[in-house]
């Protein structure tokens, strides 16, 4: 299987950042994301639906457990 090349790889200025422009850069791209109004298609595995599902009614059955 062929690996494409990371991001950081393939823009070396994203190595000379520090912490804090890491993840102010972080917080950028995912508003980037969530705004707009095109639907995001993010995957999500069959696993990680089950557990939300589990949560969920964990917390349906006793909501004062909830934590947050």
């Amino acid at each position: 299987m062929l690996r494409s090349p990371m991001i950081a790889e393939t823009i070396p200025a994203l190595a000379a950042l520090d912490t804090d422009q890491k993840l102010l850069l972080v917080a950028e791209l995912w508003d980037s994301l969530t705004s707009g109004d095109e639907h995001l298609d993010i995957p999500v595995s069959e696993a990680l639906l089950a557990e939300l599902d589990a949560r969920m009614e964990e917390f349906r059955r006793d909501p004062s457990q909830a934590t947050t």
